[in-house]
């Protein structure tokens, strides 16, 4: 029988509007993907870069961790920042009295409640559009 043994990772989930990803963040070196790509290749730009390094730089992390994630859903924007999100939650559970104060300054476990405004019945198309009314 095979004892059940703790996995090496930290899991979690991050949303943004539609999009969801879910990490695991390993101790150690390694290459950091998303959806079996790296990173740099799936959310280029430096934009971008900006986004999803920021938790490892609150940690100081970005030599001694690295991270797996798969996103679904949303737009690029969304999911960079989901990503980011999930990756924060995964550190604070990894290490919560050490890493909770600095992504909380920087306000990476805060989920990002904003999103799309249904399209209401009887609106000219869009959710807050008027439909026009006839000048006589």
């Amino acid at each position: 029988m095979t004892k059940n043994k703790k996995p090496n990772y930290t899991y979690a989930a991050g949303r943004r509007r539609t999009a969801i990803a879910r990490a695991r963040i390993f101790f150690g070196k390694g290459i950091t993907t998303v959806n079996a790509k790296p990173i740099e290749e799936y959310f280029p730009g430096a934009v971008n870069k900006e986004i999803w390094s920021k938790p490892f730089k609150a940690v100081e992390g970005s030599d001694k961790y690295y991270a797996s994630i798969k996103v679904e859903g949303g737009g690029l924007r969304g999911q960079v920042e989901a990503a980011a999100h999930a990756i924060a939650k995964a550190f604070t559970k990894e290490n919560r009295e050490q890493f909770r104060t600095p992504l909380k300054k920087l306000g990476l476990l805060t989920r990002d409640s904003r999103i799309r405004e249904r399209r209401k019945v009887g609106m000219g198309g869009k959710a807050r559009r008027k439909k026009q009314s006839p000048k006589r």
